[in-house]
C-alpha cells in the first residue's frame, strides 16, 4: 500500500469513530473538537430525527462516495446513514470548501501523531492528543470517522441556501475527489 494511501487513511480514522445511535439528534463517535468551528450557520446545523424529511444512505468506498451527489431542499432535515465499504478509514463532513479547507492541518496532524493508520482509528493516542492539545477525538456533530465495516448516522438541518460540499477530509481523499456536491433544489 502506498505512503499517500496510508497516511489518507490515517486522517480519516483519526477525524472520528461514528457509533450508531437512536438519539433524538445526531449519532456519531468521539472526535476532536477542534477544525469544524463553532459556528454551523453557514451550512446548517444539527437537526432532530423526528423533523427529517427523509433518510439517505450514504456509502463511502475508497475514495468515492455513493451517490456523487445530493439535491436538498432550502432549510431541510436530512437523516444520513453512512456506511464504509472502504478498505480504509474515511470521514463524512458536511461543511463547506473553507471549512474543510480549515480542517486539513488538523486531520494531518491527528495522522502525524499516530492517531490515525490507514485503517484504524488508536482511540488511546486520541483520548492523549485531545488532553494535551485539544483536539485529537473526534465528536462534531456535522462528522463522522468511520472505519473499515463500521457505520454511523448524523441528522443534519441545511440552511435555506449555499455552497455545501460533503468531503472525506482524510489526507489526500478531499484532493483525490472524495466530495459530494450538494445542490439546493427549487428557488428561494
Amino acid at each position: 500500500m502506498s505512503t499517500f494511501v496510508i497516511r489518507a487513511a490515517i486522517a480519516a480514522l483519526l477525524t472520528s469513530v461514528a457509533a450508531a445511535g437512536a438519539s433524538e439528534t445526531s449519532s456519531h463517535g468521539s472526535g476532536h473538537g477542534a477544525g469544524h468551528g463553532d459556528n454551523h450557520a453557514n451550512y446548517g446545523m444539527p437537526g432532530k430525527t423526528s423533523a427529517a424529511s427523509r433518510t439517505i444512505t450514504i456509502t463511502m468506498q475508497d475514495n468515492f462516495f455513493q451517490p456523487e451527489d445530493l439535491e436538498i431542499a432550502h432549510g431541510e432535515t436530512i437523516r444520513f446513514v453512512i456506511k464504509n465499504e472502504g478498505d480504509l478509514v474515511h470521514e463524512f463532513n458536511i461543511g463547506t470548501a473553507e471549512t474543510h479547507e480549515e480542517h486539513a492541518p488538523m486531520m494531518q496532524m491527528m495522522v502525524d501523531h499516530g492517531v490515525m493508520e490507514a485503517d484504524k482509528i488508536n482511540h488511546d493516542v486520541a483520548k492523549s492528543m485531545q488532553a494535551s492539545m485539544g483536539h485529537g477525538m473526534h465528536d462534531e456533530p456535522n462528522s463522522v470517522l468511520l472505519e473499515p465495516g463500521q457505520s454511523g448516522e448524523i441528522v443534519w438541518t441545511f440552511p435555506d441556501g449555499g455552497e455545501i460540499e460533503i468531503a472525506c477530509n482524510v489526507p489526500g481523499h478531499y484532493d483525490g475527489g472524495m466530495v459530494i456536491e450538494a445542490a439546493f433544489k427549487g428557488t428561494h
